[in-house]
């Protein structure tokens, strides 16, 4: 099964719809049976790529906000992030222009390590306020997944893989996304934001459908109080 993805590094609540996604392929039974492609949709492309202000100070200016009204808007995310297991830091994050991150995560793809490099982005910036255009973090970030930091290096001193955003930009407009997160199901369902597991659960089986597949059996408990071979066991 096919699963594209539109999402932004920076975007808290594609943060938590990827939980929501992971938690639903296990309980629905898809494990190992799932394709994930993830489509840069960059958030704040005007961002500024040096002396970022803070996430608050940003938030602010974007919307003409108090810091208090500002943070008061974060506590709501951050309730809605614990209940996927995930603890947003805002006071340690800062504002982060994304390209040079997202043109390595089309480089990643390559080895099939898009995935976990997107997992550690996303943990680094809103658990540990990790600048996301710092290159000495991309490149810790590749060195931890066993990749070549030199050929890493030369990625991010090129333009290499811009055609890829620009592409994802265009299947962006094809399709009329114009917020993120936004997921499409085998080219034929799609979710429009960080929904609860039970959405994507449903959306999984529809789709599974159409890639004509079946989940797999999901075994609870341990085993014990069964009766085999004119045996009963406790």
């Amino acid at each position: 099964m096919k699963i594209e993805v539109f999402s932004d590094f920076t975007c808290p609540f594609c943060y938590i719809g990827k939980r929501e996604l992971e938690r639903a392929i296990d309980l629905a039974g898809y494990s190992g049976q799932v394709e994930i492609e993830y489509k840069a949709y960059q958030i704040g492309p005007n961002t500024p790529k040096e002396d970022a202000p803070t996430l608050y100070d940003g938030m602010a200016a974007k919307f003409n906000s108090t810091l208090k009204e500002v943070k008061e808007i974060t506590k709501g995310i951050a309730r809605r992030a614990e209940e996927v297991g995930l603890h947003y830091n805002f006071e340690e994050m800062k504002t982060a222009h994304t390209e040079k991150a997202h043109r390595l995560a089309k480089w990643t793809r390559k080895f099939g390590k898009e995935s976990v490099y997107t997992e550690e982005l996303m943990s680094g910036y809103f658990t540990k306020g990790k600048d996301l255009n710092d290159e000495s973090f991309l490149l810790k970030v590749i060195e931890n997944l066993n990749l070549d930091v030199g050929a890493a290096k030369g990625v991010l001193a090129s333009n290499d893989f811009s055609e890829s955003l620009d592409k994802d930009r265009y299947d962006a407009q094809q399709l009329g996304v114009q917020s993120v997160p936004f997921f499409v199901f085998e080219n034929h369902y799609g979710i429009k934001g960080a929904e609860p597991t039970d959405v994507f659960v449903r959306t999984l089986h529809q789709a599974a459908e159409l890639a004509g597949i079946q989940p797999v059996l999901k075994m609870i408990g341990d085993g014990e109080a069964i009766c085999a071979d004119g045996e009963c066991q406790l």
